[in-house]
Order: structure tokens, then C-alpha cells, then sequence
């Protein structure tokens, strides 16, 4: 048996990341294709991280990006009809970016400065090696 520690830092880091690159992912859309196949990856992977209080970080942030994404499947299916009501398909592109940037962006930025603040302890685990 090995033990590992896992610093304060890279629990508030691991809190930090999903929330972080969601929201660049939101504002630079060409990623937004790379962000999904690799916040599938970094969800799995910290999902059963050892401190509960990263968990509590990257549920929300899951919910609120994926969430969307299902918001924009169902969207863009009925594009043709809505591009109509707005005035054009680009009108339509620019609402869907606004509204994804006014509800990932605001709050991954909240949940950043809170894992900032949050008081982290190192934790150490047993591992076997």
C-alpha cells in the first residue's frame, strides 16, 4: 500500500477546471466540439474524486453545460422555423451564443472565485501500487 496526498491546491484546481473551460468553450464556439468529447473524459475521471466538496463543484457545472447542449439540439432542429421569427439564421446563431454565454459564463465565473475562497485541506488516500 502507497499513500498519495492530494494538495489543497490541486482540489481547488480540479474544482476550478470544469467550470473554467466550459465557459471558453462557450465564448470561443469552434471548441465547443473539442470541450464535449473532453468534458466527458474530466467528468468520468472526477466524478469519484476523493474530496467530496470537488463533486460538489462539478455536478452543477455538468448539469449547466450539458444541459445546454441538449437545449441546443432541440433548438437547432426547429432552426428553419425559428431563424423566421428572428430575422435570419445568423440572428438566430447570435441569440443561441448570447443566451449559452449568459448562462454558462456568469455562473462557472461565480463557482471559480467560490472553489478560490473555499477553505481546501490535503487529503491523503491509500493507493495500491
Amino acid at each position: 500500500m502507497a499513500t498519495k496526498i492530494i494538495s489543497a491546491r490541486q482540489q481547488m484546481r480540479a474544482a476550478q477546471s470544469f467550470p473554467f473551460f466550459s465557459s471558453i468553450a462557450v465564448i470561443v464556439p469552434v471548441l465547443i466540439p473539442i470541450w464535449i468529447a473532453a468534458s466527458i473524459f474530466i467528468y468520468a475521471s472526477m466524478a469519484q474524486h476523493p474530496c467530496s466538496r470537488v463533486c460538489d463543484y462539478l455536478v452543477p457545472a455538468g448539469y449547466r453545460f450539458y444541459g445546454l447542449l441538449g437545449t441546443w439540439v432541440v433548438v437547432l432542429n426547429f432552426s428553419s422555423n425559428m431563424a423566421g421569427w428572428v430575422g435570419g439564421g445568423l440572428n438566430l446563431a447570435i441569440i443561441i451564443w448570447i443566451v449559452s454565454i449568459l448562462i454558462i459564463v456568469p455562473l462557472g465565473v461565480r463557482d471559480i472565485l467560490r472553489a478560490k475562497r473555499e477553505p481546501w485541506q490535503e487529503v491523503t488516500i491509500e493507493t495500491t501500487e
